[in-house]
């Protein structure tokens, strides 16, 4: 028998294949309803299963119940840049090497210099406040997202 999280997450997928844009939104609370769990059950799914690695973009609107709009990416023209940036970050990046990674896209004309500047504000050490383990990790994952974003085609 699947377990629900899988349940949920095959769910979602058939609600995106309807949808011609590939852009899906959801109401969180609404979701878990229909599957009678706690809305955190719908946040582990989606944050677990709809990752940028995973070609997905998740964007969270405040209010209305936890409005979610899933976009899934589409990634072909750039599906060489998205393996070497994923293999470099990986799951966990300094500082040090994440401006690395940013001088190294706007050298490749990639990213502006105020996307850059940008990058680099959102993932030093004063934005983020955490432990150096879990700074990293979330250094990452901001910085995998930024650049999907920015090179969404």
């Amino acid at each position: 028998m699947a377990r629900l999280s899988d349940i949920i997450e095959q769910f979602i997928k058939d609600m995106m294949k309807d949808k011609e844009d590939d852009e899906l939104e959801i109401v969180r609370n609404e979701l878990a309803n229909y599957f009678s769990c706690a809305p955190s059950q719908i946040n582990y799914v989606l944050t677990t299963r709809f990752t940028t690695d995973k070609g997905y973009y998740i964007e969270s609107k405040r209010g209305g119940g936890g409005c979610i709009k899933i976009r899934k990416i589409q990634i072909e023209n750039f599906a060489p840049l998205y393996s070497m940036i994923d293999e470099k970050i990986g799951n966990s990046i300094t500082y040090d090497s994440a401006i690395k990674v940013i001088e190294a896209l706007y050298e490749a004309d990639y990213i502006n210099k105020k996307e850059a500047a940008i990058m680099g504000a959102a993932i030093n050490e004063r934005a983020i406040s955490s432990d150096k383990d879990n700074r990293n990790r979330l250094r990452a994952s901001i910085l995998k997202s930024m650049i999907t974003i920015i090179l969404l085609p």
